[in-house]
């Protein structure tokens, strides 16, 4: 997202006008290949529908961590605080902190470094 793409997601690491962002499409683009999946692969569970499956639960995560427990763009898990989630959130927010294709801080989408967790996991 950093490299050739990122012409959709510079639109993350800017304020948001409205609801959606151009980033939000690269749910779609992966929607598509994991619907076709499995849907080719459902007749006889194949290799295609697990990973079509795989696709769509990591999509699902990647919603569910990203795009709701740390940016709040819905506000389910508003106040779940555990040190490894807060480490979690804080160094996601280092990546956003420059506004750039170059020299943002690598995060981790589900692991935390331990320089992060040690630094943040606490506060």
């Amino acid at each position: 997202m950093h490299g050739w793409m990122w012409v959709w997601h510079e639109s993350h690491h800017k304020p948001r006008k409205g609801k959606f962002e151009l980033n939000d499409l690269f749910g779609f683009m992966f929607a598509l290949p994991s619907i076709y999946l499995i849907i080719m692969g459902a007749e006889d569970f194949d290799w295609r529908f697990f990973a079509g499956l795989g696709i769509a639960l990591y999509g699902l995560s990647y919603f569910l961590v990203h795009d709701v427990f740390v940016h709040q763009r819905i506000k389910w898990f508003k106040h779940v605080n555990p040190g490894y989630f807060r480490a979690m959130r804080q160094t996601h927010h280092l990546h956003h902190a420059v506004h750039t294709k170059e020299g943002a801080q690598a995060f981790g989408f589900l692991f935390v470094k331990r320089k992060f967790y040690k630094k943040y996991a606490h506060e």
